[in-house]
């Protein structure tokens, strides 16, 4: 072989083998990339999804926070929205005005924070460890599905979220259904009926754990 060719030859080779790193970096890239989790929290278990879930904490300063976020019902049964937990703190839930009660309908949803709309109120949520920037283990009790667990986002109620603030939430005058039972979630669905089968599977384990629930 020719000093030429084989010249010619060491050249292909380091041009093949240049392609294949960018190519296994381009891979990597895009691996990492795949794993970022958006800021808005998302679960589906069974028929209940839920979406764009955050912890909006008060710049205030009242040491208060809310959960916002939009629960879909894709079952035949309507299911009522029975308590939201953060690890030491249950909720304090208010429905929306002229409603009595968080009921996710069949075939709709029901929408958490902002005016006019539904709320969930942590009235002390420093003491319960909630901080701007954390993902914070959430929990939403549903009565038929059980609970529906996620990581929610902590932010402060500024641009975007600043309607859905604690401020904007119904004062205690507005809403008595607040004294809500001292119970946490369930360790089962339940007993008035099992989640109907989901067009996806459960992407969130059954119960939540004593460590994410309150009084326990």
């Amino acid at each position: 072989m020719s000093s030429s060719l084989r010249r010619g030859t060491l050249a292909a080779t380091t041009l093949a083998l240049a392609a294949v790193s960018l190519t296994a970096c381009g891979a990597g890239n895009d691996a990492q990339t795949l794993e970022i989790r958006p800021d808005n929290a998302a679960t589906h278990v069974g028929v209940i999804k839920v979406q764009n879930a955050n912890i909006v904490t008060d710049t205030a300063g009242s040491g208060e926070a809310t959960v916002t976020a939009r629960i879909f019902n894709d079952g035949e049964k309507d299911q009522t929205l029975k308590g939201v937990y953060i690890k030491g703190a249950r909720a304090e839930l208010s429905p929306a005005k002229g409603e009595k009660k968080l009921v996710v309908p069949a075939g709709g949803s029901l929408a958490l924070g902002g005016r006019g709309k539904a709320s969930a109120l942590i009235a002390d949520a420093e003491k319960a460890g909630v901080k701007d920037g954390n993902a914070q283990a959430l929990t939403f009790d549903l009565s038929r599905t059980g609970p529906v667990k996620l990581r929610a986002t902590v932010l402060p109620a500024e641009n975007a979220y600043k309607t859905v603030g604690p401020s904007s939430s119904p004062s205690p005058s507005q809403s008595p259904s607040r004294r809500t039972p001292e119970h946490g979630p369930s360790d089962s669905a339940s007993p008035s009926g099992s989640a109907e089968p989901g067009e996806a599977s459960p992407s969130s384990s059954a119960p939540a754990g004593a460590e994410e629930q309150a009084g326990h």
